[in-house]
């Protein structure tokens, strides 16, 4: 079960601070995190002032959760180095807990996860089973319309970043035939395609 801070709340902090990021496995539906990992991004200031702002916002976030905050504090321009390992995942899944959006959507990127499965090896039953799985059966709703999944074509599902574990570990009770691809969408093309 994620563990998420995003109720979009009013953190007491610098104005030298971009934003503040919830990402890793608490974000992620269908997980049990052990921590909540927390990207503080900052305008340009010394390390020193970064730490010690760093804390504030911690101290005010573990106030609401009883799992250890863990924070980690980069200036803008650190942020996109080499050496960042946690960027993908703060780009991918990261959501603002100052605006409750994607962080990626600062860079009008919008992440999303395309989930490519086949179904040729099932026999028809648990063809029928997959569809039911996804499109829900008997007024139920099926994975794509509880979780805002698109059908893109038949063997290609986007959904957003916080629900592939739980699209791919229910998919795997099927067929194992599924492969995962993490994606930018440009909101530029959004916007032209609606």
């Amino acid at each position: 079960m994620s563990e998420n801070l995003l109720k979009k709340q009013k953190l007491n902090c610098s104005k030298k601070v971009i934003d503040v990021v919830q990402f890793g496995s608490s974000i992620l539906v269908g997980t049990e995190p052990n921590d909540i990992d927390i990207a503080v991004i900052f305008q340009k200031i010394p390390l020193n002032e970064q730490l010690e702002e760093a804390q504030k916002i911690k101290k005010q976030l573990q106030e609401q959760t009883k799992l250890p905050v863990h924070i980690k504090s980069y200036d803008f321009y650190s942020f996109f180095d080499k050496g960042n390992f946690a960027k993908e995942s703060i780009l991918l899944n990261g959501k603002s807990i100052i605006t409750g959006k994607n962080f990626s959507e600062n860079f009008s990127l919008i992440p999303k996860v395309q989930i490519y499965y086949s179904l040729s090896k099932l026999e028809k039953k648990d063809k029928v089973k997959f569809n039911y799985l996804l499109s829900g059966k008997g007024g139920d709703y099926g994975l794509l319309r509880k979780y805002k999944g698109k059908l893109l074509k038949p063997g290609l599902i986007e959904v957003n970043p916080e629900y592939e574990t739980l699209f791919i570990n229910s998919l795997k009770k099927i067929t194992s035939d599924v492969e995962v691809r993490r994606v930018f969408i440009s909101e530029t093309i959004k916007f032209l395609e609606n």
